[in-house]
């Protein structure tokens, strides 16, 4: 064997989840190397083209407050930006983007391929080397031995990755590319239980082929919302989506040729995503709607490809043209690349510890879909999370574990430690218990401090940071400080905009509580003496009208976190605790919960098993103590 040099961290895999981690422990300073089967797709959206969504979008927010890098390259990237869900409350308001395929993928290339302390190798890494229990670096294809303190496995859809257009079946990490076969094994041969996952994609069509005139066009926010702070305008040509519906025909085509389709043949084993199924799946499971609705995606401003969301599918390719050309507009579509399923090995991640560390091994980290999520967004985050902690771990430090009050990531990582997924995970707002205090609009607040903690959020972004939080903490205490006086003008402002008169002194955030009333009555009948930004207007228009809702969750949080703060001794044995059944010890000693609160959280686990805990845990601690 062929050793090569020692690195701090080597991360394998350059997807979003390994973009996200490489940078992160290099801008920690430490010296890293990403490995990926082909430098020249580094980042590539491999499925939609497509970043944020409902809680994605989120994450992505939450991503850019920490100091990653998804939400700069997005902008850079996005010919569609629009906020979704806005006729709905603003906790479950989220931005989402179209991406330029191309330019996403080189921008962030060329961040990658630019980062100090980062290196770049095309190669497959076959073997993670490790010895008593702690990682010693990776082995390539070539024989090649790399040292490292840390390694991040971040192989998305690769690991021994199978593809299925009808019964066609072949090897492959996503069309086009080699699957990564070895590397599996290796998992295995570790000690990790692993099992199997599929996901699918839609054909792409030729726009030349497509006939818009009957499809309904779909535009963006104008002028488009970024997604980072940091950005100060949207500068790319922005394009619409377009709309259209599959029919009665699309369905008979669908049921008539099942027994073709590898899905409902058995040729496919793994579980796919509950929340995003194949048309086979829609047809079949929801055999009383008439029609399914299918968006019309740009792939890019250079490339007449566009993205057929609604309608992923396994179907030969043949079934393909014929399901295409029955929707309307599309009647004459050229498929410029067929539909596919992937099916690909994950490990179970309730062997990770919060910090996605592996239990059972030191230094071995996991990210993205290996973990059994599904998307980028999900992914980019972990891979973040897992670039900190390992940098974190190498330099002595406690790792960075976010609440699940504190951010979506924290809720996500927390449900994969805690309950596990036997599917494609996905976040959902109705995932998280305190989701007004998560918004879209105050990731910042929320994260920022921690990331310029860590290390990663800049001295100027961090003071950007400091005085717009200023600017809002000094609009709402002189919003309850300042008193509007009752006049004719204010009265019949008031009646105008359906809300009741004053008829005494009134504070001005008690007008602002008032569903009718917007902030900028209140900039028009008393200003700031500062100039605040749209966004800080729309932050002091929230805080006012939900402060008590908002208050509510803090005060929930805080009795949660105090279950939180009841730590488990790590050498508590489960089993000689009386009155535990047989199930609640096996679950107990697989995930090894950290915390009592982990521990409530566990599926199965009833409130008289967690009294029976609290009294062990408090009768060890006495026992020590």
């Amino acid at each position: 064997m062929y050793k090569e040099q020692d690195f701090d961290v080597i991360v394998i895999g350059a997807g979003h989840a390994g973009c996200e981690a490489a940078l992160a422990a290099a801008r920690l300073g430490l010296q890293t190397c990403v490995f990926t089967i082909n430098i020249d797709t580094i980042a590539q959206l491999s499925c939609n083209p497509a970043v944020g969504g409902l809680a994605k979008g989120h994450m992505v927010r939450e991503i850019d407050a920490l100091g990653g890098e998804t939400a700069k390259v997005t902008d850079k990237s996005g010919i569609q930006f629009r906020m979704l869900n806005l006729s709905k409350g603003p906790a479950v308001w989220s931005l989402r983007a179209q991406a330029d395929r191309v330019l996403y993928r080189d921008n962030m290339r060329y961040t990658v391929e630019n980062q100090k302390n980062l290196a770049v190798k095309q190669g497959t890494v076959e073997k993670i080397a490790v010895e008593d229990g702690k990682v010693k670096g990776v082995v390539t294809s070539l024989g090649v031995f790399y040292g490292a303190r840390a390694v991040i496995v971040t192989t998305g859809t690769f690991l021994k990755g199978l593809m299925h257009i009808g019964f066609d079946s072949f090897q492959a990490g996503r069309a086009g590319e080699f699957p990564s076969i070895g590397l599996s094994d290796s998992l295995k041969e570790l000690g990790l239980k692993m099992g199997r996952l599929k996901t699918g994609t839609p054909p792409r069509l030729d726009a030349r082929s497509i006939d818009f005139s009957k499809t309904t066009p779909q535009w963006g926010d104008d002028p488009p919302p970024p997604f980072s702070y940091s950005t100060e305008k949207i500068t790319n040509p922005q394009l619409p989506c377009y709309i259209t519906y599959t029919n009665k025909k699309t369905h008979e085509i669908i049921t008539g040729n099942l027994d073709r389709s590898p899905l409902y043949g058995g040729r496919i084993k793994g579980i796919g995503p509950r929340y995003c199924p194949s048309i086979e799946d829609k047809v079949v499971r929801f055999s009383e709607r008439e029609r399914h609705q299918v968006f019309l995606e740009p792939e890019g401003l250079e490339t007449t490809e566009y993205y057929a969301n609604g309608i992923s599918t396994s179907l030969p390719y043949d079934v393909q043209v014929k399901l295409v050309r029955s929707i309307e507009g599309l009647e004459n579509a050229e498929i410029m690349r067929p539909a596919y399923a992937i099916e690909y090995d994950f490990v179970f991640p309730t062997q990770l510890r919060h910090s996605l560390e592996v239990k059972t091994i030191d230094g071995l980290f996991l990210a993205g879909q290996i973990n059994g999520t599904s998307g980028y967004e999900e992914a980019a985050a972990q891979g973040l999370m897992a670039g900190i902690n390992a940098a974190l771990k190498i330099r002595g430090k406690e790792p960075l574990i976010l609440g699940r009050e504190e951010a979506y990531i924290g809720v996500m990582i927390d449900d994969l430690v805690t309950k596990g997924t036997s599917e494609p995970y996905r976040m959902f707002t109705s995932r998280a218990e305190y989701r007004l205090l998560l918004r879209h609009d105050n990731a910042d607040f929320r994260l920022t401090e921690k990331g310029y903690a860590a290390g990663l959020v800049s001295g100027e972004a961090y003071n950007k940071f400091r005085e717009k939080k200023g600017l809002l903490i000094d609009e709402l205490e002189r919003l309850k400080r300042t008193r509007v006086k009752p006049s004719e003008e204010i009265n019949k402002a008031l009646v105008s905009m359906d809300t009741s008169e004053i008829s005494e002194d009134t504070a001005l955030d008690k007008l602002l509580k008032r569903p009718e009333i917007k902030y900028g009555f209140i900039k028009n009948n008393s200003p700031s003496a500062y100039s605040l930004t749209p966004e800080i207007e729309n932050l002091v228009e929230i805080n006012v009208k939900y402060e008590g809702y908002i208050q509510k969750q803090i005060e929930m949080a805080g009795r949660m976190k105090k279950l939180e703060s009841r730590k488990i001794p790590a050498d508590l044995d489960y089993k000689i605790i009386p009155g535990l059944s047989k199930e609640i010890v096996e679950k107990l000693s697989e995930i090894q919960p950290e915390t009592i609160g982990q521990a409530g959280r566990i599926p199965g686990l009833t409130p008289a098993a967690i009294s029976i805990l609290l009294v062990a845990v408090e009768k060890q601690k006495r026992n020590k103590g």
